[in-house]
């Protein structure tokens, strides 16, 4: 069991990322105010301290604490690491992203540190704070508390001695209600508004002062942002997710690209090298050494992926230029070439993404202003040993893209099943379709049913033919976003009724076979028969003669594109209704719609 401590935006990430495990866990807030839903967590409200806790994770059996709360909440840090000591028990703490400390900005370690060269300061340090700032006002400096606009927050200010003339309040985060010389500010990341409160603070020529996030405790294990958090929970507590995420060949490049820069810079060999991710978190990748190279092992989690185990590898090279410092991206053994039109860059490019050259550069960037690097260009060759024997087993060769596998990923991580890289990879697929300019793209559920309606196209070209596997709506939206106008939809039969009921995602998790609606499709095509001890949809083919075949196809086709069309408004929609022998049936003249007069 988990125990998450939130009340803050990293506490409602933190529910996010455990929700998709399907597990219970416990999520503590100290007021109980924070507006969150939780599907298979329990809520406890109210401050722990450490004899509560310790008794609350005994009692509850808590074999891991997240501690996901304001980065400020100094004594609830304290004491979660003294309870977890005691218990041994990992705590991962779900830090906040903290943009660089601007020079401009005077940094204090607490409230005592505060200048006395300012006669007015507006305080957004929070209500609690209004008692430590109250000896400000004795040496004649006017304050102005900027607080939440909710009665415990008022009264509470009122307690601390404050009064309403100099209370305001939060219309929007980067609001400056008052003006004053100088602005008191927590230094509370990205999440926090951090970026925007100083920025329209010195907009207003208020001087800034912020003041340093408390150092959490050692023991604590680091992760600030929700893929690392559950590669954090995966690790520690392994059967909390059914299963486990893994990384993109393009993290695993990034990876040996930076640990090859760091040994190539200091000579040091890390084990684990940072890598941020297009969201802005940094994870840690293992990496290993060889001769001239770093290289990393693609972890593919429990993601079905041909590419698991692979070793990526990346050396580094600096050659001096006139221009900035920029890094050249090269493919080198078994990393593939792009040969057709419709991706990120031309054919006879190397087949590494966008992102993940994006990913490589900016991760780069980043380390070589810490490594003070003077190179103008940083030549990096990312090559795969293996990878020309893994594309075959790859879809690759169809995509146009040979000689090896493509280094790719969105995310970064690979979440195993994932909706999301399914939907990314349809539309990769639509977006070379439509580069072949092929007159046609024929869409189908996978190899069985394409199998089928390729013997109907044999002059479209391989590129034509794209599996929607159980995602017909995405796949149709996509073709609208992509401008193709003429679509063929092959579905089976068991699909197809799922499709006619409106089930744009025939997945067996979202769409089951509705037989009081297959009875009413059936009705309609005046074919009125039993189905009530079927347990497929295809046992309903066995049952109907060749004529009432045709006109059951007719009323499920009519259907199928009652949902189907809408999403293709400028295009002409075709679909073909698969029966499981191979049998593919059109709609029939008769039911064919009239073209509309101009």
């Amino acid at each position: 069991m988990i125990l998450v401590f939130g009340g803050t935006t990293e506490g409602r990430k933190a529910v996010e990322v455990l929700e998709e495990g399907g597990s219970p866990y416990f999520y503590s807030t100290k007021t109980g105010e924070q507006d969150i839903t939780l599907q298979h967590g329990v809520r406890i409200d109210g401050a722990l301290d450490e004899a509560a806790m310790t008794r609350f994770c005994t009692e509850h059996a808590i074999r891991m604490i997240v501690d996901a709360a304001h980065p400020f909440a100094a004594l609830l840090h304290r004491t979660i690491a003294t309870t977890a000591s005691a218990l041994s028990l990992p705590v991962v703490r779900f830090e906040r992203i903290y943009p660089p400390r601007d020079p401009a900005i005077t940094w204090i370690d607490d409230y005592t540190q505060i200048p006395r060269d300012i006669h007015s300061l507006l305080a957004t340090t929070g209500v609690q704070s209004i008692s430590k700032l109250k000896p400000l006002e004795a040496d004649g400096i006017s304050i102005f508390y900027r607080i939440l606009n909710r009665p415990s927050s008022i009264a509470l200010a009122l307690k601390q001695g404050a009064t309403q003339a100099q209370l305001c309040y939060y219309d929007a985060p980067n609001d400056i209600p008052v003006q004053a010389d100088a602005i008191l500010l927590k230094e509370s990341g990205l999440s926090g508004g951090f970026t925007e409160k100083t920025g329209a603070a010195k907009a207003c020529g208020m001087r800034v002062i912020a003041i340093k996030r408390p150092a959490l405790p050692e023991s604590f294990i680091v992760v600030d942002g929700p893929y690392g958090l559950r590669r954090a929970v995966e690790k520690w507590l392994p059967e909390f997710y059914p299963l486990h995420s893994g990384l993109t060949t393009g993290t695993c490049a990034t990876a040996a690209a930076v640990a090859a820069c760091i040994r190539l810079s200091t000579g040091e060999t890390p084990a684990q090298v940072p890598v941020m991710l297009p969201n802005g978190e940094t994870i840690h990748v293992a990496v290993s050494y060889g001769d001239d190279y770093a290289a990393c092992i693609k972890e593919a989690g429990d993601d079905p992926d041909v590419t698991n185990g692979i070793e990526v590898r990346a050396s580094i090279r600096l050659q001096h230029g006139d221009t900035e410092t920029q890094s050249i991206i090269k493919g080198g053994e078994g990393v593939g070439r792009f040969t057709l039109p419709g991706f990120d860059y031309p054919p006879g490019e190397a087949a590494i993404n966008k992102a993940p050259r994006e990913m490589i550069r900016q991760n780069l960037e980043r380390l070589c202003i810490s490594e003070s690097l003077c190179s103008n260009y940083i030549i990096v060759t990312i090559s795969v040993p293996q990878g020309t024997e893994i594309a075959r087993r790859t879809f690759n060769p169809r995509l146009g893209i040979e000689g090896g596998i493509s280094i790719i990923g969105v995310s970064g991580i690979v979440k195993p099943f994932s909706e999301e890289a399914f939907v990314d990879s349809i539309r990769k697929c639509m977006t070379v379709a439509k580069a072949s300019q092929s007159a046609r793209v024929v869409i189908n559920s996978g190899g069985k049913s394409e199998r089928f309606v390729k013997a109907l196209y044999p002059e479209l070209p391989q590129q034509a033919f794209v599996e929607y596997g159980n995602y017909i709506g995405e796949t149709l939206k996509i073709a609208h976003e992509l401008d193709i106008r003429s679509i063929t939809l092959g579905v089976m039969i068991g699909k197809a009724v799922k499709l006619a009921a409106g089930h744009l995602d025939t997945h067996s998790k979202r769409a089951t076979m509705d037989k009081v609606f297959i009875s009413e499709m059936l009705h309609e095509a005046h074919c009125d028969i039993d189905i009530s001890d079927i347990t497929l949809a295809r046992e309903i083919w066995e049952r109907l003669s060749p004529e009432q075949q045709q006109d059951f196809a007719d009323v499920v086709i009519s259907h199928c594109a009652a949902y189907c069309q809408p999403l293709l408004p400028n295009g002409e929609l075709t679909i073909l209704l698969i029966a499981d022998d191979g049998t593919i049936l059109p709609l029939s003249p008769a039911h064919q719609p009239v073209p509309s007069r101009s």
